[in-house]
């Protein structure tokens, strides 16, 4: 800081008689009798030199900025006081004009003390029936204000502007010191910035904003002699009232007029700017994730409110940390990317209107960064006001017979992200990519085949009285939709009919446990209590037997992160809703960086991915979809390589969705928040269902951007261990069943015939025919005769590719696939 050279013996003059004077001033107060006797001088003067020199000042709360990812659209604002601290040159002469000639005429004459005004303010106060004038300088009425904003007490406050002249006494010590430090252009900054100025508005150019929105530096003669006048009395002389309104004219024409009188402005500008109708044009600062600049953007504010308050960096305590955020004046360049929040927002609003008990939930997750780009649903972030409620009735019968209403239209809930006992929803067959990745880990390649039956007999013990139970029996016997036998199926195939008599078999092969370990791994949490107990140890989890077929609750964010990261090549990254946050000075806090780990290899990862590709409608050079996909529209509409899965959960209470590109995961699910055993059924492909959501969002989000293919997976994990079938046409069936087996194959017998040139009953040929996996299966096909070519490929698909799922209650395993 600059100081200004101040001649010592000016000084030390000024010092003693702004301290005898002084003294006179707390003595006449005391003993008006003895007011000037020389003991009353004496006593000021010592108790001016025992006061401490140093004076600290904190830094007054300052408002704190949230933006989009593009660095200047305006997310939200959060603050205790809506301050934000501007230059010298920020002000502009109007304001720094008018201030001094509302509050003290003399500020670049005198040393912080102005030693006629003191006087006169004795005389003054001293005679009988006169109003009480002040002598305070800009510079003591900054150290007052300074005073109280670094009290760490609220006696402390009070004592720093109680009217006494023991206070007086204070600032005058404490200004002239100051004025050794800072320049008269730092003080009056610091003066502005610091001074409020009602309507919540603290310091000039918070004040600009509220009451003409323009920053101080364009201000007018007229709105500059307002603002300057509102300074002694806010509350008096507020504009917005009708009872402030007249006063704040006269106080406005009275600075005017004592800016003629410091030949700041001519007469005929005074004239001018007193004819000058007085308006307000601004308003107060926004406040919260409640009055974000859209509405819809209001629960991404709250994701990002929930991840500041859990950072320890932020502060020891929540307190703290709320104070921070609250005071600390950052500027925080959030993730949420505008393109794909509003294309979000149109799409779940397309979907479900806001006044749909239906949640349309959405989550877009950055692969490889772990940065949310946006989350959205059809509610309106608010709280519902309960002496005018609007929300609707409560969906749940039994909630709804007490009048409860539900949380919609309008909710602060975090339905999206979890927390405040939203513990998720399930999602069905969207997790059956872990049991993949888990397979993939054990060195099971994509190309694996299962005959899968209509009816699984598993090892899974479950309740006898269960429905999904095998007749008679206490074991778990998961079935597909509409009881149809899936046939011989790969990973690639399964996952693309979304086979639920493939992938129990496939999870009681790799073990349960294994597959709960690659969800935690890929984020999923475990919120609601009885799946937390199912995943607390490895011998809970090997007796989850529905857990591949999407019986755990899981929120919208989770599950596009979990397939994030697998999109970036196995590396998890916690989600984050910042990218940069910048002090008051400019400093960057790396808490705004990436929190990756590699957490899957990058074999692994590309391998699930590729399976992914089959159910969204889209290929890749090694993949063996087969006939049925349960998200074919997918590839079409978003129009780039794209790859994902959908669900849905035991009477299609729930469902949901997930799609990406390499740039975008993006997750949604469409449920009931406030009545999880809903009656309404939860639709995919309807224009009322979750997949146009979803798959809406990503086109949108990727408008403009290239489509990056995904990386193909190494043949060892897509195809395995390779060997040559033997040949078997025109053999007898039991001799056929001997070589394959012989060869390393599982040897199975089709129920179905096909005309061949063989003799009828004997073998035709295999499915698949030339080579498979090692261990795999082949299918022998029986011939019915009758000659002609022998058609020996393409097994039996049988998937049908309906939607199905996952049951609502995690021990009650689901009968259908989820879809």
């Amino acid at each position: 800081m600059r100081k200004r050279d101040h001649n010592i013996l000016t000084n030390a003059a000024s010092l003693l008689i702004c301290g005898l004077l002084a003294g006179v001033v707390v003595a006449a107060a005391a003993f008006p009798a003895v007011a000037m006797s020389g003991l009353a001088a004496k006593a000021g003067a010592e108790t001016f030199g025992a006061l401490p020199k140093e004076l600290t000042m904190s830094r007054a709360p300052q408002i704190s900025y949230l933006l989009a990812s593009d660095k200047k659209t305006p997310l939200a604002t959060m603050y205790d006081e809506n301050r934000r601290d501007i230059t010298f040159a920020d002000i502009g002469e109007n304001m720094r004009n008018a201030i001094i000639a509302a509050e003290d005429h003399d500020f670049y004459h005198h040393n912080g003390v102005d030693l006629n005004g003191v006087a006169r303010a004795f005389v003054n106060n001293s005679a009988a029936g006169n109003d009480r004038q002040g002598a305070s300088t800009l510079t003591m009425q900054y150290v007052r204000m300074g005073i109280a904003y670094s009290a760490t007490h609220p006696a402390d406050v009070v004592a720093a502007t109680e009217d006494t002249s023991a206070r007086k006494l204070r600032e005058m010590n404490y200004a002239l010191q100051i004025e050794k430090t800072l320049s008269k252009d730092e003080i009056l900054t610091s003066y502005l910035n610091l001074a409020a100025f009602g309507n919540g508005a603290y310091g000039v150019y918070a004040a600009s904003q509220v009451y003409f929105n323009k920053p101080p530096k364009d201000l007018t003669i007229d709105e500059a002699a307002m603002l300057a006048g509102l300074v002694k009395a806010p509350t008096s002389f507020d504009p917005t009232t009708k009872s402030g309104y007249p006063q704040a004219v006269a106080r406005r024409d009275y600075v005017i007029d004592n800016m003629v009188k410091t030949g700041a402005v001519t007469q005929e500008q005074a004239a001018e700017a007193k004819a000058v109708e007085l308006k307000v044009k601004g308003k107060r600062a926004p406040n919260g994730c409640v009055a974000t600049k859209k509405n819809a953007w209001g629960f991404f504010c709250d994701f990002f409110y929930r991840w500041w308050m859990s950072e320890e960096t932020f502060g020891s305590t929540t307190y703290d940390r709320e104070r921070r955020l609250k005071s600390g004046g950052y500027t925080i360049v959030t993730t949420l990317d505008t393109q794909a929040q509003d294309g979000a927002d149109k799409a779940v609003r397309k979907a479900k209107s806001v006044k749909s008990k239906e949640a349309a939930m959405v989550a877009v997750v950055e692969p490889g960064t772990g940065r949310v780009r946006a989350l959205s649903v059809n509610r309106n972030f608010k709280l519902d006001n309960p002496n005018n409620p609007k929300n609707l009735p409560h969906s749940d019968p039994k909630q709804r017979k007490n009048d409860k209403r539900g949380n919609y239209p309008s909710t602060v809930n975090p339905l999206l992200t979890g927390g405040d006992g939203i513990t998720g929803y399930q999602a069905g067959s969207v997790f059956k990519l872990y049991t993949i990745v888990a397979a993939l880990e054990k060195g099971i390649p994509l190309d694996y085949t299962i005959n899968a039956p209509q009816q699984f007999k598993s090892e899974y013990i479950i309740s006898r009285s269960s429905p999904a139970a095998c007749e008679g029996t206490h074991f778990y016997c998961p079935t597909n939709s509409n009881r149809q036998p899936g046939g011989v199926k790969n990973m690639w195939s399964a996952f693309s009919a979304s086979t639920n008599t493939y992938f129990v078999p496939l999870q009681q092969q790799v073990g349960a446990a294994n597959v709960v370990d690659v969800a935690k791994r890929l984020g999923i949490q475990f919120r609601q209590s009885e799946d937390a107990k199912f995943a607390a140890t490895k011998e809970a989890a090997n007796q989850w037997g529905a857990f591949t077929l999407g019986v755990s609750q899981v929120t919208p964010l989770e599950l596009a992160n979990s397939y994030a990261t697998l999109a970036a090549d196995g590396k998890y990254c916690e989600p984050i809703p910042v990218q940069e946050i910048r002090d008051l000075d400019g400093n960057k806090l790396d808490v705004a960086n990436p929190r990756c780990e590699k957490r899957i290899s990058t074999d692994v990862a590309r391998a699930a991915v590729d399976a992914a590709r089959c159910p969204v409608g889209d290929n890749s050079p090694t993949a063996k979809c087969g006939g049925s996909r349960t998200a074919a529209e997918g590839r079409g509409i978003v129009g780039k390589p794209i790859a994902g899965k959908s669900g849905t959960t035991d009477g299609e209470k729930a469902a949901s969705l997930v799609a990406m590109t390499k740039q975008y995961a993006v997750a949604g699910i469409l449920a009931d928040p406030d009545w999880p055993q809903t009656n309404v059924k939860m639709k995919h492909k309807t224009a009322d269902g979750i997949n146009p959501p979803v798959y809406e969002t990503l086109r949108d989000a990727m408008k403009g951007k290239k489509g990056i293919d995904f990386d193909p997976p190494g043949r060892k994990l897509s195809e395995g261990e390779q060997r040559t079938i033997p040949g078997v046409k025109c053999t007898s069936i039991d001799q056929a069943r001997s070589r394959v087996s012989g060869a390393g194959f599982q040897a199975i017998v089709s129920s179905a015939r096909v005309t061949s040139e063989c003799p009828a009953g004997t073998a035709a040929g295999t499915s698949p025919e030339g080579r498979t996996i090692k261990n795999g299966i082949v299918t022998i096909l029986v011939s019915s005769g009758g000659g002609g070519n022998n058609d020996s490929g393409g097994g039996n698909d049988g998937g049908n590719g309906r939607p199905g799922g996952a049951p609502s209650n995690p021990s009650r395993p689901p009968d259908r696939p989820g879809g």
